[in-house]
């Protein structure tokens, strides 16, 4: 549960960021809107028809808060939508010149700037290229003539805000591909951390109940050894509940030594003799929790799959070994060789974490071995 929780906090705030990110760049936006209070200005105080001058301010205004409103929208509507909006609100400038005429167009600059945002970058030099060309061709139409500062404006802030925008495209993509992979390391570490807690734990209460079933057919009377039994059973079910919580809260570790006491009294019940070290403290610190699911995977594994008499585990600085006496033939072999499934896989992944390897697989003379080992640099 904890987990989900953190899973959709982290969403909401991503959210909230990229609120807060579309309102401040709506809003810097919004600011070179002053650039027009001129022209509309002049277009309010003009000589002309109420009706002109109402559809003249009205195309114009709706043209001029196309631009902000175009930002506000660039990061949530597909490419198809920018292409259908940028030419919409270039009808819109085109219209705004046919009404005010040509000394507003230097306001086709909004058109080239959402353009330069919304198209591909490509594409966006094209109709940047191809509404400088108009704006400046009806400039030549003004008693001024051309207005050059404009047209370099025009050039410059292509260049400039494509640029920009394709880094922030760039930006985006990278952060959303990072939040992806983040979900999805999150997802491997919960499923493999569920197969370790349940695989070794569940292994163990089995081989418990089993004793217990045939304690109960062939010697009824040990009610003390049934308790026994019944009450480690009992004990791992709920360590494994525990542990199962606290990996789904994402804050379980695991103990090397306590995982060698564990395999001790799990190899005890099913009647495989244990030759297990007393002490692991001649493995590296930095390796033994990673040495620990290790070392619970191998005996889950020599419980489930091997048939095996007796078990030995040995340790050094950087290496660890699960081998067993059992048969590593047949069906049972290849399930011992993939972990019975998932769990070599995971182990790799852990052991690879910290630059070791996972081999595993069938001895000479019989019996099978699992071994996991870290390159440590050597000193210069």
């Amino acid at each position: 549960m904890a987990m989900v929780d953190g899973c959709t906090s982290a969403r909401a705030d991503g959210e909230r960021a990229e609120r807060r990110r579309r309102r401040g760049a709506t809003a810097f936006a919004s600011i070179f809107l002053v650039w027009s209070v001129s022209g509309l200005q002049a277009l309010a105080q003009a000589d002309a028809p109420v009706a002109m001058k109402a559809a003249q301010l009205a195309v114009t205004i709706a043209y001029l808060l196309s631009y902000p409103l175009g930002i506000w929208l660039s990061s949530t509507i597909g490419s198809r939508a920018k292409v259908w909006y940028v030419a919409v609100v270039t009808a819109l400038g085109l219209a705004t010149l046919g009404l005010d005429g040509p000394d507003f167009s230097s306001l086709l600059i909004y058109a080239l700037a959402l353009g330069a945002i919304m198209l591909t970058r490509r594409f966006a030099f094209v109709f940047a290229g191809c509404v400088t060309v108009v704006a400046f061709a009806v400039s030549l139409l003004t008693r001024n003539g051309p207005d050059w500062a404009d047209l370099v404006l025009m050039v410059v802030l292509t260049i400039g805000i494509s640029s920009f925008a394709k880094v922030g495209g760039d930006l985006r993509e990278a952060n959303r591909e990072v939040a992806r992979l983040a979900v999805a390391e999150e997802r491997a570490r919960v499923a493999r951390d569920v197969h370790d807690v349940l695989g070794h734990s569940l292994t163990t209460v089995t081989l418990k109940l089993g004793l217990v079933r045939r304690l109960l057919e062939t010697k009824p009377g040990e009610v003390e050894r049934l308790i026994i039994e019944v009450g480690e059973a009992e004990q791992l079910s709920r360590q494994a509940l525990s542990e199962v919580r606290a990996t789904l809260s994402g804050y379980r570790s695991t103990s090397l030594s306590a995982e060698v006491a564990g395999a001790r009294a799990a190899l005890a019940s099913a009647g495989i003799t244990a030759d297990l070290p007393r002490a692991v403290d001649n493995v590296l610190p930095e390796y033994q929790e990673s040495f620990a699911y290790v070392l619970r995977e191998g005996v889950t594994n020599v419980l489930r799959h091997s048939g095996a008499t007796s078990c030995e585990v040995r340790l050094g600085e950087s290496w660890l070994e699960v081998r067993d006496n059992g048969s590593a033939a047949g069906d049972a072999g290849m399930s011992r060789a993939n972990g019975g499934g998932a769990g070599l896989t995971g182990l790799a992944d852990r052991l690879a974490a910290i630059g070791g390897r996972i081999d595993a697989g069938p001895v000479p003379g019989g019996g099978f071995l699992l071994r996991a080992s870290v390159a440590r640099p050597v000193p210069v």
